[in-house]
């Protein structure tokens, strides 16, 4: 019946219900090439360029991919994409139409509205249904069958397909101490005639499995301080009473308002339910009820959103510098945390449980002793975007999250105090960064729980049997290679065997057929047709490969597939790999896209825009954006950071060079590029205040450089046993270019002075090359127009007109 509605996730389908040089540069390259021609055509020129010679026609597709994916819905998403999209989306310096302010301004919002309840749980923010309102848009009742209960007198602002039942009159329901006034404005309508209102709903039997929530959507005037409530009978208990009842907060609106009441947490909630009545505890006369619906609801929240939440936030504040933004939002992001770490017993279990009513990891289908299928309605329900499948009530997929998280609000709170200048406020909630990076270890530690030693490669988890299911989930695997999760051990056999050198028995996609689809992996190796929540009851119907959570595959996750390579076999097997997507990506354009390469279904199905499929790549599927990402975070080895950036290119051997510009970072446009000896940044606009670069191990020389390209001033960094921050201080400098050294003496002489940069005096010379080591870089501060370095973690901070300031931490 729901074959084709709309989807909010990949399983939903059959529903059962460089500056303008740079530019030049570039099309100079690729003038006499048909494709680049069509991708200039279509891609506006303040897009970013991927620029790398030899290889222009490649990076022209690959640019060309990431404007149809970026440019087809900008920004934010729903609450499961914060992570995904933020970090995406935030970089690209587009002028036209404002659109490079628009997006920030979009991102701040959206994540300053996520809505948060009194717990701490982020709320999903996907499209309307009559699902939990801050979970996921399916199941919802009308999919369980006996057990499951709803009555609606509107449907109004519901999409069609997304609630499977229809609406109905009063007809059926009793009042008492009030007036029954009729359906009208989409509510049907009770005057408070007197203290003590209340309705009742006709017979009914609820299995509570199936309604730990139940829905009331309303509206009401003039209830003042009425305390409203629910109330319900069962067959051991058929009158009502105050113990079977659970309070709710009264409103004050004209508009409909829905209001969830978690009766789960109730103990008289148990068995079957007989009876529902609301009473509206007024306790005098003269107010108005409208009630649109009232309705059983599964728990269809997910245990992903706090972990996407916390990273999407730390990802704007970190391309943004939004300081303002950190503060208003600081106490958010660490009560989500806690959330996790409480509710979710992350701190406890040093993994994610799964609180949820429904979600215990064991499958909704059951085959009795002759064969036969049997649903189990209320079980299974899905945690996150794969959101047909089960996983585990010990979530290794949430756990991974959770971990990459931890990482980064310790690295977040190390940060806040580090620069007490931002004022960020403290208080009760606020996490010890070495505390959470100790927590951090002991969570990885903990991975083994999830992980089969037969198969060498992590299951979704052990369910409330303590069974783990292995069906050869390729996007847990490269995640938690991606995130760091695996050890090494664990990653050599991921990758072993997602690249087909080593052979899983029992799989149905091994060796080179796990990249059947071409653009990336089978999102799983091995034929599911019994893992899965009721609401997917005939997956056997569906051919192997024909859904995207069976042998399907997604082409956004494609981009972590290639950045697992990059860390572990090297940047000439990820540029491999990725040479095979942009061809892929051609043979599509060449056809005239995804709609039309596939239309036959002789290479694959589509998924996406109302149509059931195996293949995850346009439409809804935002996370497309992802794979050009790992040009700039993997090739060019770019990340943001609160001060600046860190840069650590790892180019493959056949690329002489990589530029990247048009990258919006905090207040600079920056063009970004690199050799296999230096990185050049070269800046757009006034730089209202220096930049910190992060630079791999030295020695380097940083040059400064004008408009024409001639040298301001140049300065040695000497070798350190880490990184190298350096702080940029641009002055009347555009450019500024670092050069490895070959040799790396112990101590490097200080660069020649400019006429306006004088001779240090020999007291200063003496007094520098006694400045102790300091083992922790702090915050900088600014002490004098010359720029501050710091080289790895053993030497102080010496600024290069020594005449004007030493600074030592």
């Amino acid at each position: 019946m729901f074959l084709n509605s709309p989807k909010p996730g990949p399983g939903s389908i059959a529903h059962p219900m460089v500056t303008r040089r740079c530019a030049l540069l570039f099309a100079l390259a690729c003038g006499s090439l048909a494709i680049a021609q069509r991708a200039r055509a279509d891609v506006p020129d303040d897009f970013p360029h991927f620029i790398v010679p030899g290889h222009q026609a490649q990076m022209e597709s690959l640019r060309a991919l990431f404007w149809e994916h970026y440019s087809r819905r900008k920004g934010p998403a729903s609450t499961l994409w914060d992570e995904w999209l933020s970090g995406s989306t935030l970089w690209p310096a587009v002028e036209d139409g404002n659109l490079m302010h628009d997006i920030r301004a979009d991102w701040r919002a959206a994540l300053s509205s996520r809505f948060i309840d009194n717990e701490g749980y982020v709320a999903t923010h996907q499209h309307a249904s009559i699902a939990h309102q801050h979970g996921w848009p399916f199941p919802f009742w009308a999919a369980g069958g006996n057990g499951a209960w709803g009555w609606h007198f509107s449907l109004k602002n519901v999409p069609p397909g997304w609630h499977g039942t229809q609406e109905k009159s009063q007809e059926g329901w009793t009042v008492q101490n009030g007036t029954d006034a009729g359906i009208e404005n989409d509510a049907w309508n009770i005057r408070l005639s007197a203290p003590h209102t209340n309705v009742g709903a006709p017979p009914l039997n609820i299995d509570v499995l199936q309604a730990p929530f139940i829905q009331l959507r309303w509206r009401a005037t003039g209830l003042d301080n009425a305390q409203p409530y629910l109330e319900w009978t069962t067959a051991d208990e058929p009158e009502f009473t105050p113990r079977l009842r659970m309070y709710f907060t009264a409103i004050e609106s004209n508009k409909i308002v829905y209001t969830m009441i978690p009766v789960y947490r109730q103990p008289k909630w148990t068995g079957r339910i007989t009876a529902l009545r609301i009473g509206f505890g007024n306790s005098k006369p003269g107010g108005t009820v409208g009630i649109q619906a009232l309705f059983t609801q599964y728990d269809t929240r997910h245990n992903v959103n706090n972990q996407n939440f916390i990273m999407g936030c730390i990802q704007y504040f970190l391309w943004t510098q939004d300081v303002t933004f950190l503060r208003e939002q600081i106490q958010r992001i660490r009560l989500a945390l806690r959330y996790l770490m409480t509710e979710c017993h992350g701190r406890e279990q040093n993994c994610i449980v799964t609180p949820f009513v429904g979600h215990c990891g064991r499958t909704g289908l059951h085959r009795d002793a002759d064969g036969n299928k049997i649903s189990l309605p209320g079980r299974g329900i899905g945690n996150n975007y794969w959101d047909l499948l089960p996983f585990g009530r010990k979530d290794a997929y949430a756990t991974m999250l959770y971990y990459a998280a931890l990482r980064r609000m310790a690295e977040l709170e190390r940060l806040i105090t580090d620069h007490p200048e931002w004022n960020v406020p403290g208080g009760p909630l606020r996490c010890d960064p070495d505390s959470l990076n100790r927590h951090a270890d002991d969570v990885k530690a903990n991975n083994r729980m999830f992980w089969n030693a037969e198969t060498k490669r992590f299951t979704l988890g052990p369910d409330d049997d303590g069974k783990c299911w292995d069906f050869g989930f390729t996007f847990m695997n490269l995640e938690a290679v991606y995130y760091d999760f695996a050890t090494a051990e664990q990653t050599d056999a991921i990758m072993s065997w997602i690249a087909g050198d080593r052979i899983v028995e029992g799989d149905t996609a091994q060796g080179a057929d796990i990249y059947h689809w071409r653009f990336g992996p089978r999102s799983t190796t091995k034929r599911n047709v019994e893992y899965y929540g009721w609401y997917w009851p005939n997956p056997e119907s569906i051919p192997w490969g024909g859904q995207v959570q069976d042998g399907g595959a997604v082409l956004g996750f494609a981009y972590h597939d290639l950045m697992a390579r990059l860390k572990t076999r090297g940047p000439d097997d990820a540029w491999t790999r990725l040479q095979e997507i942009i061809e892929w990506y051609d043979d599509v354009r060449k056809a005239g896209g995804p709609r039309e390469y596939y239309k036959d279904a002789t290479r694959g199905s589509l998924q996406g825009c109302g149509k059931p499929g195996g293949l995850g790549i346009d439409c809804e599927f935002r996370e497309s954006v992802l794979v050009p990402q790992v040009v700039i975070r993997g090739f060019l080895g770019l990340k943001p950071t609160a001060t600046g950036f860190s840069v650590n290119p790892e180019l493959p051997s056949t690329w002489s060079e990589l530029t990247v510009d048009r990258i919006h970072l905090h207040d600079l446009v920056l063009t970004v590029g690199v050799t296999q000896s230096s990185i050049t940044v070269t800046r757009e606009g006034a730089a209202s205040e220096p930049l910190h670069i992060e630079l791999p191990p030295g020695p380097w020389t940083l040059h400064y450089l004008d408009h024409n390209g001639d040298v301001l001033r140049r300065i040695n960094i000497p070798a350190g046993e880490g990184p190298a921050i350096v702080e940029v201080d641009w002055q009347d400098a555009s450019t500024v270019r670092f050069n490895r050294k070959r040799s790396s003496p112990e101590r490097e002489p200080l660069s020649r002075p400019t006429a306006a940069d004088p001779l240090p005096t020999q007291e200063q010379l003496a007094s520098a090359a006694q400045q102790p080591a300091y083992p922790r870089f702090h915050r900088l501060q600014a002490c004098g127009p010359s720029p501050k370095i710091r080289a790895g973690h053993d030497l102080g901070w010496v600024s290069h007109n020594l005449s004007r300031c030493i600074r030592r931490e």
